[in-house]
């Protein structure tokens, strides 16, 4: 479905630039100057066909707004943002038990090796 409507967007483009661009110019401006531009309709009726195109490019540019709000709803909402916490594995379950306390404080866990107290440098006396 998306793609259908990117396809009628790219269609309504192209007919909506071709309708603007087949337009005369309606402001006088320097065209005028040099006989360009005539105020008055001229026999084989032109005035039709420039409402045709006034037309055409208004119904052309109210479709591609729509359609290009349409798109637009439609590829955010196929795209939820999604957290990189996601990812990340469960944590470990705690343990049901905690290890026992008891004993002296020096006492390291099994398996560690006692660490030593810092021991200050020997005092020497000054030599004179």
């Amino acid at each position: 479905m998306y793609t259908f409507l990117l396809v009628l967007l790219i269609l309504d483009a192209l007919i909506l630039a071709a309708a603007v661009l087949l337009q005369s110019g309606k402001g006088g401006g320097l065209a005028s100057s040099f006989g360009g531009a005539s105020s008055s309709p001229t026999v084989l009726g032109s005035r039709q066909a420039g409402d045709l195109l006034t037309k055409t490019s208004w119904w052309a540019g109210g479709i591609f707004i729509f359609l290009a709000f349409v798109l637009q709803l439609m590829s955010t909402r196929s795209a939820a943002p999604k957290s990189i916490l996601d990812d990340v594995a469960a944590p470990a379950p705690a343990a049901a038990t905690p290890a026992p306390t008891t004993g002296p404080a020096d006492q390291a866990p099994v398996g560690l090796p006692l660490q030593a107290a810092p021991t200050a440098p020997p005092a020497t006396a000054p030599q004179q």
